[in-house]
């Protein structure tokens, strides 16, 4: 049993993201057998949630924690406590890793499983594991790191993994656009750590000297002299979105591109149509086909192992520069998301929010 409150869900317009809104919900005064309340501590709001944000329809997201259809719940990756339980086998006190809604409080139809539960309400059902599944997580000191880093690493170890699996499509060098971006340093963390390839950072002159005073990538080049790239055999890991921006890449190294990732849109409102590309074209790089496949292939715990492991020498690699910003209540953290749409955020600032 519980009071009914008035829970408040940060809402963002489907059709343009700049626009949001927070919107009161009421909550049950009951839950259902089987549920659990979770109460959000606290949350990453990162540029890889406004990429969850433009690939709402395409990828699904918008159907996580449905809302009015012109709206969407914006998924973020957070901790949680367990406040109300209608679950025997899930205590109250419980604190959880997983996906949320920027919300105060979510209710979850849990399916315990080893280690956490699943969220197996029906619109649910046909969503990847990794997206539904949540974590016992008792607090550690580098929670925050965790927080803001553990989805979007993971996608760039699966994406370093694929391109390994098949021998970087005879290419010598990796390019990756946006190499400012946590999800681009990540990759090349991986890619150094894991492959026998050049790893080369293209991002903006304002970001030059902090993406390369991170000795992740072999070389690191503004975007004004992509005529500068080595013409040699080559994998482009485009995680800006940008298509003229690539388009420029393409026009440099012709038929030395192998293959071309699509992973993310950080310059989300650079034009993404209209601009003819030679072959090959670029394929958008899905992580959890790769999860899955991987975890068929080496068993989970295996799998989950591995990225522990590759998870914590990278984390131990961002003490030296990242710097964490809080955003507490409403307000700020609307004001964070905005600023993350405009791109007006620094490279190593890591964003935390929480409601209290």
């Amino acid at each position: 049993m519980r009071s009914p409150k008035a829970d408040v869900h940060f809402e963002i317009e489907r059709r343009d993201i700049r626009h949001s809104r927070w919107a009161p919900t009421i909550a049950a005064e009951t839950l259902a057998a089987g549920e659990v309340l979770l109460t959000l501590e606290r949350a990453a709001l990162t540029s890889n949630n406004v990429s969850y944000a433009l690939s709402g329809d395409m990828l699904d997201y918008w159907s996580f924690f449905p809302t009015e259809p012109a709206w969407g719940r914006l998924p973020v990756m957070g901790f949680g406590v367990v406040t109300a339980s209608a679950n025997s086998e899930i205590a109250i006190g419980g604190r959880y890793f997983g996906f949320f809604p920027l919300a105060d409080h979510h209710v979850v139809s849990a399916r315990p499983s080893a280690g956490g539960f699943s969220d197996v309400a029906p619109w649910r059902e046909k969503h990847a594991a990794a997206y539904r599944n949540f974590d016992l997580a008792p607090p550690t000191l580098h929670d925050d790191a965790l927080l803001i880093f553990r989805g979007l690493f993971i996608t760039s170890f699966l994406l370093e993994d694929f391109l390994r699996e098949h021998n970087h499509f005879g290419a010598e060098q990796v390019v990756v656009l946006s190499a400012s971006s946590k999800t681009a340093i990540a990759l090349a963390h991986c890619l150094r750590k894991s492959s026998k390839v050049n790893v080369v950072g293209l991002t903006s002159t304002r970001n030059t000297s902090f993406t390369d005073s991170l000795d992740e990538y072999h070389q690191v080049l503004s975007y004004d002299q992509i005529a500068a790239l080595d013409a040699r055999p080559t994998v482009v890991v485009d995680m800006s979105g940008n298509m003229p921006m690539l388009a420029q890449v393409y026009a440099a190294l012709g038929t030395n591109i192998k293959h071309c990732a699509s992973v993310g849109a950080t310059h989300w409102d650079a034009p993404r149509h209209g601009v003819m590309l030679p072959d090959p074209q670029p394929q958008f790089f899905f992580a959890p086909s790769q999860l899955s496949k991987r975890g068929k292939e080496w068993s989970r715990d295996v799998l989950n192992q591995r990225i522990a492991e590759a998870l914590d020498s990278f984390l131990a690699s961002t003490d030296a520069w990242l710097q964490i910003r809080r955003s507490v209540g409403s307000a700020a953290i609307g004001e964070l998301y905005a600023a993350l749409v405009r791109g007006d955020t620094q490279p190593n600032e890591g964003n935390i929010v929480s409601f209290t």
